[in-house]
């Protein structure tokens, strides 16, 4: 199944890859004292890092009030650097001019990874009004920066020299990428048209926050609460106690509380008797932002694709999904759709079959019901039971996060020959979160991870990776500092936590994101660890994914939270035999979501009533009335609060293949510790970042180029 994250959405570093990527971070710390009209306050957040390994992100001194001011003294600073570079009388060169870039705007850099944390994991208080300041300075600096003609005059100049023939790989790769890169943010415009696209960038900005903030209205504002005991039927106990917590944190003890996330309804509807409360809990969730009140996000997205429509033709692209796609492997939309279209048939007519099957146990019960969506879960894990006496309740008691974040470490260090160690001598923006330091088997630092793993107020739902600090090497090696946060539901009394085999899954998914950002050595900051193409990003991660299932693995830290006792290896095996249950399911709804993505962004320059548009093209699609898709378009903020992932969903899919193709190499050397695959691997794939062009490195790895059909095997479906 397709793990979904948006960790590109909230990743921070380089500030010059912000501008030209025009991604949007998010963060907040704790309260500073203001003294000098607010000037201490400013310049703390701005100060390089302090402390052990290299200096550590200083949330202890960051107050979310003083985020404008800071921005505009970074903003500053970093255009001083942007002058000094095109203020210099020799002629332009990759040192004096690309090395420059790579080390300007640090102080911009820094502040931009704690705002970031703010927006994403501490959106509470002032933060809405300070975000709605923020990202158009941001817009506005970037705009100012690929359009600034001196700049662009020494790049270019760089890119079509003669010197460029003679540079390494890395070099020639990162020239190439930031002429491109200017030249598709409107370097080469008019004057008139690069004031046009300003407009148009600083509008979105806003637009993307105000989307942003919707939902996280409507995730925090709508609660399904249950009174009555009678209404937990079904719900197993470590569910039921989440639930108990999720009520007492809101001030009503002795009720329970469903939170409008994936991580409190997916289990609900999967385990509920209650047939209408799972109805309510369904609605409440799949329709965020749709409401037709204030936070409703419909008129935002009929804006934000009228804009990005009128800057692909602005930029001389046929539509915004040609723009997006252009630096990406897919290149086009139209080799996107056709790897979707491939599987969308197959993955349709496997939901036909899983819903014959549910609806055969329904008749069964004599319920008199037809099944619908907010029937699938519950009646899947019915005919995964009766299909394959898998009750994933069984399963549950083995998974401890606490155990499986051991493994997942455990490993990291078998493959990678990563170390971890828990440390308390940094800075934590909130309570929930811990530091661990990472070495390598020489025992020398390799870089620091976090992990913010509960969900709670003013924190966006889902799974993500952030850098706060990227991996360098320019004179002096950098230690990456990076993050996995999550939306698991903490249990009330120090209770031990347990999760889902999807979450453990996604647990591992987000790590892999994390072991990227870690494993990287390369020079350049903009080159580093997940500063890849976005249909390649998520092929790390979902790899990582693999390793949960080995024996090595399970047998040692998949233990029952009571007993201790391991998992037993019949209950193993059959998990192991249902791998592709459900199938149809998982890819159905992720598709559905990635296809009305690029439809949305191939439609053009026209008026989109987004609900009807969805209506409409998942009809044509043949979507299957059982199922809707995985992100909704009004609260789709994987394309929505920013460019990221916009037209660019389908890469989940795109990604899978690569890691299904690679998965089988682990498969046929044995073991997914073999030395030798796990050092290419690390050779090819996790330690090159950017410096390579991705399929290069898939092939150097794999030893040719992609077979999608193990995309096919993998997911269960026919390969013909």
């Amino acid at each position: 199944m397709i793990r979904i994250d948006i960790s590109e959405a909230s990743r921070t570093g380089r500030l010059l890859s912000y501008a030209i990527c025009l991604l949007i971070g998010s963060a907040v710390g704790v309260v500073a004292e203001e003294s000098d009209g607010g000037k201490s306050v400013t310049k703390s957040m701005l100060q390089q890092w302090t402390g052990p390994y290299g200096g550590v992100p200083p949330w202890h001194l960051v107050r979310p009030d003083a985020f404008p001011k800071a921005f505009d003294e970074a903003i500053r600073l970093a255009k001083l650097d942007i002058d000094a570079i095109t203020a210099q009388s020799d002629d332009a060169t990759f040192d004096n001019t690309f090395l420059r870039l790579e080390d300007s705007a640090r102080a911009l850099n820094r502040l931009n990874a704690l705002y970031g944390v703010h927006t994403s994991n501490l959106n509470v208080g002032p933060m809405a009004d300070v975000e709605a300041v923020v990202e158009p300075k941001l817009a506005a600096y970037a705009d100012e920066l690929t359009q600034n003609e001196k700049l662009f005059a020494r790049i270019e100049t760089v890119y079509k020299s003669n010197q460029f023939k003679v540079l390494s790989t890395a070099k020639q790769r990162l020239v190439e990428k930031r002429y491109k890169e200017f030249v598709r943010r409107g370097a080469k415009l008019t004057a008139d048209n690069k004031a046009k696209l300003s407009k148009i960038n600083t509008r979105l900005a806003t637009l993307f926050t105000n989307f942003s903030q919707n939902v996280l209205a409507e995730e925090q504002g709508h609660v399904t609460w249950i009174e009555k005991e009678v209404d937990l039927i079904g719900l197993p106990k470590s569910v039921v106690a989440g639930m108990a917590a999720a009520a007492k944190d809101r001030n009503r003890p002795g009720q329970w509380a469903i939170t409008n996330t994936r991580s409190s309804m997916d289990p609900f509807l999967t385990y509920s008797s209650n047939r209408q409360l799972r109805a309510k809990v369904w609605t409440n969730y799949y329709s965020r932002g749709d409401n037709g009140d204030k936070h409703d996000n419909n008129a935002i997205i009929s804006e934000i694709l009228k804009l990005r429509a009128e800057r692909a033709l602005l930029l001389g692209y046929q539509t915004h999904a040609h723009w997006r796609l252009e630096p990406q492997m897919a290149k086009t939309p139209a080799a996107a759709m056709e790897l979707m279209m491939k599987v969308w048939p197959k993955a349709v007519a496997r939901v036909r079959q899983e819903v014959a099957d549910m609806q055969k146990i329904a008749d069964s019960e004599g319920s008199g019901i037809t099944i619908e969506p907010w029937d699938y879960r519950y009646y899947a894990e019915k005919v995964r039971k009766a299909k394959y006496d898998l009750d994933f309740n069984e399963v549950r008691p083995y998974l401890q996060l606490e155990k499986l974040r051991e493994a997942m470490m455990w490993a990291a260090g078998e493959v990678y020959g990563l170390t971890f160690k828990q440390t308390t001598g940094v800075p934590v923006f909130h309570p929930d979160v811990r530091v661990w330091e990472v070495n390598d088997s020489s025992g020398a630092l390799i870089g620091l991870w976090y992990l913010d793993p509960y969900a709670r107020r003013g924190k966006r739902s889902g799974a993500w990776m952030t850098d706060y600090r990227s991996q360098e090497n320019m004179g002096k090696i950098v230690a990456p500092i990076v993050s996995n946060n999550s939306n698991f539901v903490a249990s009330s009394d120090g209770a031990t936590v347990l999760i889902s085999w999807d979450d453990a899954q996604t647990l591992f998914h987000e790590f892999g994101h994390a072991l990227h950002g870690l494993n990287s050595k390369v020079v350049y900051p903009s080159q580093s660890g997940t500063s890849v193409a976005r249909d390649y990003v998520e092929f790390p991660s979902q790899l990582n994914e693999h390793w949960l299932s080995t024996p090595e693995v399970l047998n040692q830290f998949a233990v029952h939270y009571e007993t201790g006792k391991p998992i037993p290896a019949e209950l193993v095996a059959k998990i192991e035999r249902a791998a592709t249950f459900n199938q149809g399911f998982g890819t159905v709804e992720y598709l559905a979501s990635a296809l009305v993505d690029m439809k949305l962004h191939l439609a053009g320059n026209v008026e989109i009533d987004p609900d009807r548009f969805e209506r409409e093209t998942l009809a044509a699609l043949g979507m299957p009335r059982e199922i809707v898709m995985r992100h909704r378009t009004p609260h789709f903020a994987h394309i929505f609060s920013g460019d990221s992932y916009s037209a660019g969903y389908y890469s989940y899919l795109w990604s899978d293949a690569l890691t299904a193709d690679a998965a089988e190499v682990f498969d046929a050397a044995g073991s997914y510790y073999d030395t030798k695959v796990s050092k290419r691997l690390h050779d090819h794939i996790m330690s090159v970042g950017d410096t390579i062009d991705p399929g290069d490195g898939f092939r150097a790895f794999r030893g040719r180029d992609v077979d999608t059909k193990a995309l096919l095997r993998k997911r269960g479906f026919p390969v013909d």
